[in-house]
């Protein structure tokens, strides 16, 4: 591992592992410090390399469409263009080995997740951090990496980057570990990206930055608050933006009284009687260069645009969700009667096919649910600073938010908070655990909390875990999945409305689920099939546009945390290959 490079305003003498200073440093600090990073290109890969793009990601040089826009260029990348527009028509011309010749792919090396037999899981998961963070001084010239100011940890796998959503839940576990020096680091480098690109990308690479995923930059700012790490005062100006850049296009909306009609622009949109909500998007209607092969097949296979069909493969990566039933336009599965069994998932046949995508027409529950944590936060933190015209703008929107979620989201009758499709003018019907950011965030009624927590234990509960819908299909954000983030998200609301029994229900079937993968396999990977059996065995999800990948970060973050609190549990004497108990 490369040395750890101190910045400006860290403690001289402060080692590895010590609580350092608040991230206060200024935004030309941030800058001067990312600076130190290898020059980034300024072009995506797609706008860098043009037909040579194209040529490689439709030729099948590499197998997975996210290794060229990897690629390290040997030489100037104009340069590799113009010798590609040079060579290419040459008889025998060998595009593979043109490829190899000018670009080195970067893979993970295949030891990276070696566990040690007998390792405790919670030992491996504090051995981990150090395997997953990355260096900016490390980061290769002319590359579609991004630079930071500090060091950052990563998923895993394939993703060898800093993503936005991910990082809240690896923090979790950062924090338990005792790491509050990446917990700094962490909070500076989004810091520094809102301020260079006005949101958080996707992931810190240039293709990405045409979209965000759920902005969590709150929920940092109040875990690292925690655990003193950071000051959420002191980036009230860093949420104002990433809030602006998230309502950009509301003031071209027109008033409800004018066009009865719903109105959208980029993420926002209108709804008839003036409320505001917000959706998933990306400003660019291409294939998403690191699923490039994919997405053109996805498009060739409908009748539909081909930029419509982009632009909504692109908002669901946005989302996070990539991919799931909740964003098709077709689900064929009725909700289930609420005697139905859990471990009986309803299959939704257009799940199976993403042409019939539409997340630009759906107003996400989770979504508007952490935009509303974003507004309270902000009117907290405009009124602690004296700006009391600000924070009351600020909990106006969110009053505002909450009462349309309320009035549009919530089904009584099913006991369940639902996307809600705004071109249609009404609630979807897919059942999935989004229905628990309400909770999460505390934006729902006592007595909707208790219903839920009843519609959770009836319809979505597996024996591994917190399902992640209602639906099965080969999408992998649908069963038979469960992901940590969701767990986290489940469990924490549930606790907030004074559910405990069953929070502490679903925490446990968790552990059990990773530790039991944990003990067979000696690591903790992407997502899990959960058990719809209690006879069953655990074992890695699947699904999706490419293997499971091990690491992995926000796994090991909520795992990590969730043996904090939970001492008594048996997935604490789990070890590496070892047979489980």
């Amino acid at each position: 591992m490369p040395p750890r490079r101190w910045s400006c305003d860290e403690a001289p003498g402060m080692v590895m592992g010590t609580q350092p200073p608040h991230c206060t440093s200024s935004r030309t600090q941030r800058e001067q410090q990312a600076a130190l990073a290898a020059r980034p290109d300024a072009l995506s890969p797609a706008d860098r390399y043009q037909e040579l793009f194209v040529a490689v990601q439709s030729g099948g040089v590499f197998d997975d469409s996210k290794t060229f826009v990897d690629c390290v260029p040997l030489s100037d990348p104009a340069a590799i263009l113009e010798a590609y527009r040079q060579a290419h028509h040459r008889p025998n011309f060998d595009l593979t080995g043109f490829v190899h010749a000018h670009f080195r792919a970067t893979r993970p090396p295949k030891s990276e997740y070696e566990s040690v037999p007998g390792q405790p899981l919670c030992t491996h998961i504090d051995a981990l951090w150090p395997v997953l963070t990355r260096h900016p001084s490390t980061h290769p010239a002319n590359a579609s990496i991004l630079p930071l100011p500090r060091p950052y940890v990563v998923p895993g796998g394939r993703f060898g980057e800093l993503y936005y959503w991910d990082s809240y839940f690896t923090m979790l576990g950062l924090a338990e570990s005792g790491r509050t020096d990446l917990l700094a680091d962490m909070v500076c480098n989004f810091a520094y990206l809102i301020d260079t690109y006005g949101h958080v990308p996707n992931g810190t690479r240039s293709y990405y930055l045409g979209r965000s995923q759920p902005p969590l930059f709150v929920l940092m700012l109040e875990l690292a608050e925690q655990h003193g790490a950071a000051q959420a005062a002191d980036h009230r100006s860093q949420l104002q933006q990433e809030y602006a850049w998230w309502m950009a296009g509301a003031h071209e909306l027109s008033d409800a009284n004018e066009r009865p009609r719903a109105q959208a622009s980029r993420r926002v949109v209108r709804l008839p009687g003036g409320a505001l909500l917000n959706r998933y998007w990306d400003d660019r209607d291409t294939p998403r260069e690191e699923s490039w092969l994919e997405d053109v097949a996805t498009a060739r296979a409908c009748q539909r645009e081909p930029q419509e069909v982009y632009r909504n493969l692109r908002a669901a990566a946005e989302s996070g969700w990539d991919f799931s039933s909740r964003w098709l336009s077709q689900i064929a599965a009725p909700a289930p009667a609420p005697e139905a069994p859990a471990q009986q998932p309803q299959r939704a046949a257009s799940a199976r096919s993403l042409t019939a995508i539409c997340t630009t027409e759906i107003l996400p529950v989770d979504l508007n649910a952490f935009l509303y944590k974003l507004e309270t936060t902000l009117a907290r933190l405009c009124q602690d600073a004296g700006d009391a015209a600000a924070a009351s703008e600020y909990a106006a929107q969110a009053e505002a938010r909450r009462q349309a979620l309320l009035a549009l989201c919530w089904d009584a009758g099913q006991g369940a908070f639902f996307d809600y499709d705004w071109r249609k003018g009404a609630r979807r019907s897919c059942l999935t655990a989004a229905s628990l950011t309400p909770l999460f965030v505390g934006l729902a009624e006592p007595d909707q909390a208790a219903a839920m927590a009843a519609t959770v234990r009836a319809r979505l509960l597996a024996p591994g875990g917190l399902a992640t819908t209602e639906c099965g299909s080969d999408q992998q954000w649908d069963r038979p999945n469960g992901w940590a983030p969701l767990q986290w998200m489940g469990i924490r609301g549930l606790q907030n409305y004074g559910h405990a029994e069953l929070a502490r229900d679903i925490a446990h079937r968790w552990l059990s689920t990773v530790a039991e993968v944990y003990q067979a396999e000696g690591k903790l990977v992407e997502k899990y099939a959960l058990r719809e059996l209690h006879a069953d065995a655990s074992h890695g999800g699947g699904g999706g546009e490419y293997p499971l990948q091990d690491g992995f970060g926000w796994t090991n973050g909520v795992t990590r945390a969730l043996l904090a609190e939970h001492l008594d549990h048996a997935a604490h004497s789990a070890c590496a290959h070892t047979a489980p108990d």
